[in-house]
């Protein structure tokens, strides 16, 4: 399989799952979408990584596109640009509920398979000291929210719906049926 992403999150999941894989992207600019509809912003870059990814490298072996993003059910909760722009996105998940939401996609001869999964999240108040130094660690870069679930986040979860590798970038249960699936129609 062929992960079309850079994430190291992503790789480390799809690397639990026991699949072979390669881990290669093709660029796709993010920011050239400019609808500010959680779903379908998900859902339009991930088709945008998959159809590079489909146009770099074809699809006689399984190739994986996904993306993630994050919303208080208001709106589109981004990967932050910066400290400040990261420090306003934690505070609105900080005593809240937020949605984290993959869609992900899975091509292989001609077939396309996607799925779109999410996870809810309660979290307590974050400690204002533990955030500032969440901050400061640089950690939050490259996450959607600046919301590291296996990390800084973790210790102020109230409540989960869902699967934990939906909110960390993969949904590894939904990967690992689908390529067994197509692995043995071949």
């Amino acid at each position: 399989m062929i992960l079309c992403s850079s994430s190291k999150v992503r790789a480390f999941l799809l690397k639990q799952t026991g699949i072979k894989f390669i881990q290669k992207s093709c660029e796709f600019d993010e920011d050239s979408i400019t609808i500010n509809n959680p779903l379908e912003f998900v859902k339009l870059a991930t088709k945008g990584k998959f159809k590079e990814c489909l146009k770099c490298y074809g699809d006689e072996i399984p190739i994986l596109s996904g993306d993630t993003i994050i919303t208080d059910g208001k709106v589109l909760i981004r990967k932050p640009k910066n400290i400040n722009e990261a420090r306003k996105l934690l505070q609105i998940q900080s005593g809240n509920k937020i949605d984290i939401v993959t869609y992900q996609i899975i091509g292989y001869k001609g077939k396309v398979y996607d799925n779109l999964s999410k996870t809810t999240y309660f979290f307590e108040k974050f400690d204002e000291v533990d955030l500032e130094n969440y901050l400061n660690s640089g950690e939050w870069q490259g996450s959607a929210g600046g919301c590291k679930v296996e990390g800084f986040c973790k210790k102020y979860i109230k409540q989960v719906n869902g699967y934990e590798t939906t909110a960390m970038g993969l949904t590894t249960e939904w990967v690992k049926e689908i390529y067994d699936i197509i692995t043995n129609q071949s």
